[in-house]
């Protein structure tokens, strides 16, 4: 029997060498399914993004300029004149002769207390100071020629004296129960009823002159140097916003205070139109020389987090047009107006983002627009 007339018999296994070819063209059509869906989805894939346009932002030059220096302070106003109206005596209130909120004149009766009795006595002492006088007037007249002594001339002068002082004791007295205005001013609510008893320093009524104003605050002590009698002070009250008082430095404080540290500054205030009030909060800033060589910033332009101040600054070879952000820690001082005083991190010439810096993270590229054509697509 020949090789060629072996025959498999039912429940025989195939050789190992047609196993292995099928399994070698099993792989070779997967790997050729493999390829032509590769090939098909690297054909139909999409280009990939491209980079990202460049934000549009509004920036600024940073220039040295000369800006005006102030000391800005928290101050309160006081009258230059206010009293609180009491009598000096006892007494009844016969007549109240003003109402709450009312100008008065200087020297007004406000309120009349009873004084009937000062007013009787001051009658007697009147008439007892006549006689006294009609008496000295006789003398006078006898003395020289021998009719009365010497000793009776120097008696009668005593008397009329005398008299004449009690007289002006009772007119004191009474003046006493009239409470006159000390000066012209304004009343404030009245605190007594017709027929009150008053003792002596009772509240009536406070009397406050606004036509001038102290303006009192504080600055720290390292300001002294620049500290002047008679420096402006320009007053901002927020019930007049939008509009400026001017002041001027008429005192300072020798003493620095002691738990402070700070100096205390009065200013006075001319108020004709009486639209500021005692005891307001006002902001105070002091003039002073103008820095020169100063870099500003708008306020805008800097970004505040917890580890400090910064600024994006535009860097690149024409940062003016456009450029990368590169945020920069920077140093602030005073403000004035809708400005900020930088006063290290940045340089004269560099370029700050003061518009859209929000939208813009480090290092990405941004396009300088106008200001009004940075909503513009």
């Amino acid at each position: 029997m020949t090789e060629t007339d072996i025959s498999l018999s039912p429940g025989a296994h195939p050789p190992r060498a047609t196993i292995r070819t099928a399994l070698i063209a099993l792989a070779l059509v997967v790997a050729i399914f493999g390829a032509i869906f590769l090939w098909r989805a690297w054909r139909n894939a999409a280009p990939p993004p491209g980079a990202p346009p460049p934000t549009r932002v509004v920036a600024t030059v940073v220039t040295p300029a000369d800006t005006p220096a102030s000391l800005d302070a928290v101050g309160s106003l006081r009258a230059v004149r206010e009293v609180m109206l009491a009598p000096e005596t006892a007494g009844r209130v016969t007549a109240i002769n003003f109402t709450a909120g009312q100008s008065i004149a200087n020297g007004a009766v406000l309120v009349q207390l009873y004084d009937a009795p000062e007013r009787a006595d001051r009658r007697q002492a009147a008439a007892r100071a006549a006689l006294a006088a009609a008496q000295f007037a006789r003398s006078a007249k006898l003395a020289p020629l021998g009719a009365d002594s010497a000793e009776l001339l120097e008696q009668r002068r005593a008397e009329r004296d005398q008299a004449a002082a009690a007289v002006q004791q009772l007119d004191a007295r009474i003046a006493q129960k009239q409470i006159r205005a000390p000066f012209a001013g304004s009343l404030g609510l009245r605190k007594i009823n017709l027929g009150q008893y008053l003792n002596p320093g009772d509240a009536i009524a406070t009397l406050t002159a606004l036509d001038t104003l102290y303006v009192d605050f504080t600055v720290p002590q390292q300001d002294l140097p620049a500290l002047r009698v008679g420096n402006d002070v320009q007053v901002v009250s927020d019930a007049w916003p939008g509009r400026t008082f001017t002041a001027r430095v008429n005192a300072i404080e020798p003493r620095i205070g002691e738990d402070t540290r700070n100096v205390s500054v009065q200013a006075v205030l001319a108020n004709s139109d009486r639209r500021l009030r005692p005891g307001m909060y006002v902001t105070a800033s002091l003039d002073l020389p103008a820095e020169r060589g100063v870099l500003t910033l708008p306020a805008t332009a800097i970004i505040t987090t917890p580890s400090g101040d910064s600024v994006l600054v535009v860097r690149g070879a024409n940062p003016r047009t456009a450029g990368k952000a590169a945020p920069v820690l920077v140093t602030t001082g005073r403000r004035f107006g809708d400005r900020i005083v930088v006063t290290s991190g940045l340089k004269p010439g560099d370029v700050v983002v003061t518009e859209g810096q929000l939208r813009v993270q480090p290092g990405a590229a941004v396009r300088i627009v106008p200001a009004a054509a940075k909503g513009a697509r």
